[in-house]
């Protein structure tokens, strides 16, 4: 072999190149997720580069030590997150890291740690109990930022899971909400979120709008706003506008509302936008039956394809494999059971699967990224997830 042919490999390079090479390699007996830090690097600077502001990440996503440390080492500072466990998760892998913790509804207790232990400066509000308590807790602090979080009614199909039912304030109770935290001494901003797996731009510029009139009826200039998350990723069944649009309408949005010169500095804070496409999961036949058209697979709703069974839109792309290779052929509709003895556990479509499928063959599930290691549970003992490093993982 010649000098040229030889391929030379990173010294932190993947054993593996996808989940093939896995299935073929390691022939796991138990569920895993596959990891390519390599597209969710790319995924990053796309946010980093095209959006005009600071780009922060929503932990409850997903908060394996894999992506937080990817996340860090490629210049993530600033991390949005719903409780103090996962501010010691981030800590773990960025002990400068920037707390937003913008869960409307804590106990004093965790807002005391937040501000005490992790040194959070930042804390989301959207009623006059929750302020008083942040208030109560830090002493009206004037390096702390109250996020006060508006809501507006949810537009029918602009994303896949509805935020307006629980957090956010009208926006006369964000202007009493804005006043009263800036007399208190407080720094104040506004933040919202228009939904997960929003698909249409125009949804952020409601709330950008919104925004600007609720800070001139406050007759306070605000110095930041946040525009949240629900930047959308792509699924066979929920396509997305490409993140340029998005952009694009926020960074006009802004300038409309607040006029040129007097725009707030721009923050966002994605998930699912962010690490879908980063990890898929890997999965083995456990029987077929010959009698019908039942399968059941080592994993369901109650492990890393629980979202699916919420949000039927965000069915993952999928496929066979076979000795390390993408199985293909003649499909037929196969009904999939998950490995629990719970008879809910069962896919809320059927998937169409090559009709040769036998016991032992691994079905990779892509695009789960988002959701799929974080809302898993232990049910019957099953949930234990190891996580593989791969260059790259399925997608739609």
């Amino acid at each position: 072999m010649t000098v040229a042919a030889l391929k030379i490999q990173r010294p932190d390079a993947p054993a593996y190149a996808d989940a093939p090479s896995v299935a073929r390699n390691l022939l796991p007996e138990e569920p895993l997720f596959c990891f390519s830090a390599g597209q969710l690097r790319d995924r990053l600077a796309t946010f980093k580069k095209g959006f005009p502001g600071e780009v922060s990440y929503a932990v409850k996503c997903n908060d394996s030590e894999p992506v937080l440390r990817t996340l860090a080492a490629a210049g993530v500072k600033h991390w949005d997150v719903a409780s103090v466990h996962e501010m010691a998760a981030v800590r773990r892998v960025s002990p400068d890291a920037v707390f937003h913790y913008h869960n409307p509804v804590k106990s004093r207790r965790e807002i005391a740690d937040a501000y005490g232990i992790y040194g959070c400066r930042r804390f989301a509000v959207d009623c006059r109990e929750e302020l008083a308590k942040v208030a109560d807790v830090t002493g009206s602090d004037p390096a702390v930022e109250i996020a006060v979080r508006l809501v507006l009614p949810r537009e029918r199909t602009s994303s896949a899971h509805d935020f307006s039912t629980k957090f956010g304030a009208p926006e006369h109770i964000c202007v009493e909400l804005l006043k009263d935290a800036a007399a208190r001494g407080f720094k104040v901003l506004l933040t919202f979120h228009p939904g997960s797996q929003s698909r249409e731009p125009q949804t952020y510029s409601r709330h950008i709008e919104a925004a600007a009139r609720i800070a001139k009826l406050a007759g306070i200039r605000i110095g930041k706003l946040n525009v949240g998350g629900g930047f959308p990723a792509n699924y066979p069944n929920s396509k997305a506008p490409a993140l340029s649009s998005f952009f694009k309408t926020i960074a006009t949005a802004t300038t409309k509302a607040f006029g040129a010169g007097n725009e707030p500095k721009l923050e966002c804070e994605p998930g699912r936008g962010l690490v879908a496409n980063c990890m898929s999961l890997l999965t083995r036949i456990k029987l077929v039956s010959t009698d019908g058209d039942d399968i059941f697979i080592n994993d369901g709703i109650y492990g890393g394809l629980m979202e699916y069974m919420q949000a039927p839109e965000l069915q993952p792309p999928y496929r066979v494999i076979r000795d390390g290779a993408v199985l293909t052929g003649e499909t037929k509709a196969w009904k999939t059971f998950g490995p629990t003895c719970d008879p809910l556990d069962v896919l809320p479509h059927r998937l169409d699967l090559p009709a040769t499928i036998m016991e032992g063959d691994f079905i990779e599930f892509g695009t789960l990224g988002a959701y799929g290691l974080a809302t898993r549970t232990r049910f019957n003992g099953y949930g234990t997830h190891e996580i593989v490093d791969v260059e790259k993982v399925l997608n739609a």
